[in-house]
């Protein structure tokens, strides 16, 4: 039955197998059910496999210690937390970033280490802002904004001077080659890592006319996806910047020529494009990601906020505004570990917000009570 005492189902039945079921055991961390019979058998039975559980209108999501992040397996496994939008952002902490004159992008690697992107360089900087390494032959060239992304192994993904994508190890000893430019007609412009699939996502542009596609690689380099018209023919993108994909396996882009975010799902079908909030005001979108409770969050340029949009592409809130700790929102980078927000800016600051907090998910009706076989009907005691 549901939480409300409302009949479901017979889950399971009498059978040779289990006999008639007495006693119940559930596996937090592996989701399966252990049921004891009334003979001396105990059978284990799986009946939650992993799927989105991002669909709660009421914007709260149960983070199943069986779900879990790349790069926080056992932290998700050791934990069962509700995650709940805060009422109002909470400012952690700020970094002035030396030797960067523009925020273009970010990507978080640890809760206090974030690579940002400058006009011709890469830099890798911590919490008090001092560079901790550099990348010196990231391509440079106007319009390619969200040239790096990190993977789950920390290590970083970024498009050099020649176009082709690189991947510096987590030491930054060892660069290599990881997808080689081989048609010299196309250039790859942003880029992002994908943590529930381990793919690629690239946004690339044809040199000759104004045309662009969304490929996918594999995490052997592969081209296993192009995305590029809608199911009328007609061309999906104009000029795409920023480039992530949410809890459903939507990819979802800022393109900056567009004025719209422009979403497809996972098969590549155009789902919808957001150009506005209700006031009316247009969009001029930069950077772009998701967070855990499926939240589209992207930069505006024209009211210099971070937009808050749900994974239906509806308008919820202007989640931060310009202000003098954060200046004009430029680019966003979510880490999943701390479920904290990144901001880099137009000026050479970032921030790092709490919106999310989580909760123990076995409080209230969740939580077994002592005298629960005494109550024999879902009628509310008074």
């Amino acid at each position: 039955m549901d939480k409300n005492g409302q009949f479901l189902s017979h889950l399971l039945t009498k059978s040779q197998e289990m006999g008639r079921p007495c006693g119940l055991s559930y596996d937090v961390h592996t989701h399966r059910l252990w049921v004891g019979s009334y003979n001396n058998k105990v059978c284990v039975y799986r009946y939650i496999t992993r799927q989105d559980a991002l669909t709660d209108q009421s914007r709260v999501m149960e983070s199943l210690s069986g779900l879990p992040t790349p790069g926080a397996e056992k932290s998700q496994q050791e934990n069962q937390c509700l995650l709940i939008q805060m009422s109002q952002p909470e400012l952690l902490h700020s970094l002035t970033v030396t030797c960067v004159g523009c925020c273009y992008h970010i990507s978080c690697v640890t809760s206090d280490r974030v690579w940002v992107s400058k006009r011709n360089n890469l830099i890798l900087t911590d919490t008090t802002g001092v560079p901790v390494h550099r990348v010196d032959d990231s391509c440079n060239c106007l319009y390619r904004y969200g040239l790096q992304t990190v993977n789950s192994e920390s290590e970083l993904i970024y498009i050099d001077k020649n176009y082709n994508i690189n991947k510096l190890s987590m030491d930054m000893k060892t660069t290599t080659k990881f997808i080689e430019r081989t048609d010299s007609t196309w250039e790859p412009r942003c880029v992002y890592w994908s943590p529930s699939t381990g793919d690629l996502l690239v946004g690339t542009s044809y040199i000759h006319i104004w045309t662009f596609k969304i490929t996918r690689y594999n995490q052997s380099g592969e081209l296993t996806q192009t995305i590029q018209h809608d199911n009328t023919g007609r061309e999906l993108y104009k000029q795409p910047h920023y480039i992530t994909e949410n809890n459903n396996g939507d990819i979802v882009v800022s393109d900056y020529w567009s004025n719209a975010v422009v979403v497809t799902d996972r098969k590549g079908s155009h789902r919808f494009s957001y150009t506005r909030p209700p006031s009316g005001s247009g969009l001029e979108p930069h950077g772009i990601c998701t967070d855990a409770l499926s939240h589209i969050l992207v930069c505006d340029g024209i009211t210099n906020t971070v937009q808050m949009l749900d994974k239906d592409g509806q308008f919820l809130s202007h989640l931060l505004t310009k202000s003098q700790e954060m200046g004009i929102p430029c680019s966003l980078s979510y880490d999943v570990h701390t479920h904290h927000l990144w901001v880099g800016s137009y000026n050479n600051k970032v921030c790092v917000y709490r919106y999310i907090t989580g909760h123990d998910a076995l409080t209230d009706e969740h939580r077994p009570r002592p005298d629960m076989d005494t109550f024999s009907s879902s009628t509310p005691v008074v």
